[in-house]
């Protein structure tokens, strides 16, 4: 057997249903084992696109998602994926191509040292230099990708092995359950629940990544604990819920801060510190309590005092087994929190103006997107306004990146999405900046036969560092871009362009758009004018006021 052939061979036995990616010269014998197999490889117009798309099928199915390029420019384009994957956590395989590594007759031409290069991005990064090892190579790199904390990994299959013959068997995955928590760190943590006064659940993203959403919303309806969310965390517990107290969108002077300062202890479930901190911590102001998968990444503003480490659905259920709720718990504060909170989040949900407010256009959107429908975010500052008013209502129905926070990847994100998930209803939401950044992806989209709507929310800037800029007391700067019309460039790919002319017409259209096949586009003017105003001043002087 050819090893390209084993290779693939291995690849359906990991379960491999899609590679997204761009074919090289190097890489044509693992086209062709893969023209007779059961995987479809999906052509991208880029092998960024390809990257994120791939990892986006690992964060939402947990197995890892595959992508591939040849070797050099194919395999330096992976890079911004492979950082994606690995600081999300989202489980990815990339398969690269390499000139004959027995012998080349030209010399240095496009090498790179791929794996050099891949190793601080990835979790495991190895060049396949026998064809007798491709079985477990294959196998490693699953496994790898895949464990807890997940991430990238990496495989180099060079063109002269790829041609090899081998005789070598598959390696079954092998079956194992996660451990679970030592019941001395259980026994330390209800102790620390039940002596605590004011205790409030801050959900990661960590809880967001395997089926804990059912006993996390035990565990609150059972005990009545307030929680909050990080962006990555959001959807986990639905966000409808009376104890929600908000998402940590900003750094400080939120809502979601007041209750935190107001509580001594703080359980983090699925925290990881690659997402901004929900808090600073200060030694002795509180108890932090860590319940995760894994133990606790120790950093200047993360050091919790008590750690409990295993699955954590069966932490939570064993944490409030036979819990009576004490009596002195006080969440007195944290309800006016909540009011106060309500209140804003409703602000500007109905406002007329045009270009469109960006409170009207999350609540729009809110409201014609089902529970189960999925809203892909791209990275720019409505991204702070979906985080704080959008109320996800299910685990994985706002995909938001909080990590890398990298530009670019919303459109191939909702394109993965709706891949894996046909029956619901996708929506890409894209700054302009963002889109443009892969919007060639509309063409693989088209070609793929992929129902996908997607929202260009248009400022003509590059409008989240403006914000800063503003924030930070710098003139208006280097921050304005020019667009092509929007409209008539989804239709040169063969996709439907909108562009409504009132914020009234935008939600009948939105609705239009999301309930027909095919690709969609909404060019939607915004007005971020009172950025500035609101995030910066007018949330520190509301959620200081609550007493």
């Amino acid at each position: 057997m050819k090893a390209s052939d084993l290779f693939v061979r291995a690849l359906e036995a990991e379960g491999v249903e899609y590679i997204f990616g761009v074919p090289g010269e190097e890489n044509l014998d693992l086209v062709e084992s893969l023209r007779t197999s059961s995987i479809r490889i999906l052509p991208t117009r880029h092998e960024q696109a390809a990257g994120f798309m791939a990892a986006t099928v690992g964060r939402l199915t947990g197995r890892p998602g595959v992508c591939l390029s040849t070797l050099g420019p194919g395999a330096t384009n992976l890079v911004t994926a492979a950082a994606y994957a690995q600081l999300g956590a989202m489980p990815m395989v990339m398969l690269t191509g390499q000139k004959p590594i027995r012998s080349s007759k030209q010399g240095a031409f496009q090498i790179v040292d791929v794996v050099d290069m891949m190793r601080p991005l990835t979790k495991y990064t190895r060049q396949i230099v026998s064809a007798a090892t491709v079985p477990a190579k294959v196998r490693e790199a699953f496994r790898r990708a895949a464990e807890e904390r997940p991430g990238a990994a990496h495989l180099e299959l060079p063109e002269d092995i790829a041609r090899d013959d081998c005789e070598a068997p598959l390696l079954a995955a092998s079956r194992s359950r996660r451990p679970v928590a030592d019941r001395k760190a259980i026994a330390c943590a209800r102790d620390a629940l039940a002596q605590a006064r004011h205790p409030l659940l801050v959900i990661g993203a960590g809880a967001n990544r395997k089926t804990s959403a059912r006993m996390l919303r035990q565990f609150v309806d059972t005990l009545g604990i307030p929680f909050v969310t990080t962006q990555m965390g959001k959807g986990v517990v639905d966000e409808h819920h009376p104890a929600w107290l908000g998402c940590a969108a900003l750094s400080d002077g939120d809502f979601v801060h007041r209750a935190i300062a107001a509580a001594d202890l703080i359980v983090m479930v699925g925290h990881d510190v690659v997402e901004k901190p929900p808090f600073f911590m200060r030694e002795g102001r509180r108890t932090v309590l860590h319940v995760n998968y894994v133990g606790a990444e120790v950093d200047s503003v993360y050091f919790p005092q008590i750690e409990v480490v295993g699955d954590i659905a069966n932490t939570l259920w064993r944490l409030q087994e036979g819990f009576e709720r004490p009596a002195h718990w006080d969440f007195a504060f944290f309800d006016r929190v909540r009011r106060a909170m309500d209140a804003q989040l409703g602000e500007g949900a109905d406002d007329a103006r045009f270009p469109m407010y960006p409170q009207r256009v999350v609540a729009d959107i809110r409201a014609t997107l089902g529970a189960a429908d999925i809203a892909c975010l791209d990275n720019g500052i409505y991204k702070i306004w979906f985080a704080r008013n959008y109320r996800a209502a299910g685990p994985n129905t706002l995909l938001l990146d909080n990590a890398l926070a990298t530009m670019g990847a919303g459109l191939p994100s909702a394109m993965a999405a709706a891949l894996v998930h046909p029956r619901r209803r996708v929506l890409a939401i894209c700054g302009d900046g963002g889109f443009m950044m892969n919007s060639q992806e509309l063409e693989t989209c088209v070609r793929l036969g992929i129902d996908l709507t997607v929202v260009v929310l248009r400022d003509d800037a590059y409008g989240m560092i403006r914000w800063k800029q503003q924030e930070m007391g710098f003139a208006d700067h280097a921050m304005a871009l020019g667009n092509p019309d929007f409209v008539r460039y989804a239709e040169s790919y063969g996709a439907r362009g909108h562009r409504p002319d009132s914020a009234a017409a935008f939600a009948p259209l939105l609705a239009e758009c999301l309930a027909r096949p095919g690709v969609d586009l909404i060019d939607l003017p915004v007005d971020y004018a009172d950025n500035g105003r609101i995030l910066n001043h007018d949330l520190a002087r509301r959620a200081a006021a609550v007493d």
